[in-house]
């Protein structure tokens, strides 16, 4: 018994300090006036300013645009973010629905990466 667990201990050391972190981010969706498309914000709890574009962006630095906030809720689905709650507010005579979603890590991904000197 003891050299089974020391052999799977050996093989899969990092199943020992395997640790697992969830990240939360809220997405506000937001019909467009005279359309059925929506605006989309999400808010991964970075900080913001005043004048800071929330946008949803892919890698290219493109903003996502969406046509349905189904059409949201599924990109945030295929990034692999799962939607916790839902609820809607009612802002100025406007709907505006707010989506949570959480994604689990490994704690290793979330570390800060050393800085390469660049030369």
């Amino acid at each position: 018994m003891r050299k089974q667990l020391l052999t799977l201990l050996f093989l899969f050391p990092s199943a020992l300090f395997a640790q697992k972190m969830e990240k939360y981010c809220e997405m506000v969706a937001i019909g467009k006036l005279f359309s059925h498309k929506v605006n989309i914000t999400v808010d991964f709890g970075e900080e913001k300013g005043f004048f800071k574009d929330t946008r949803l962006r892919d890698d290219e630095g493109s903003v996502v645009k969406f046509n349905t906030v189904v059409d949201a809720l599924n990109y945030m689905g295929t990034q692999g973010w799962k939607m916790i709650n839902a609820f809607p507010m009612s802002t100025n005579g406007e709907n505006v629905y707010h989506y949570y979603f959480k994604k689990e890590y490994d704690a290793s991904e979330l570390l800060p990466q050393p800085q390469q000197d660049k030369k």
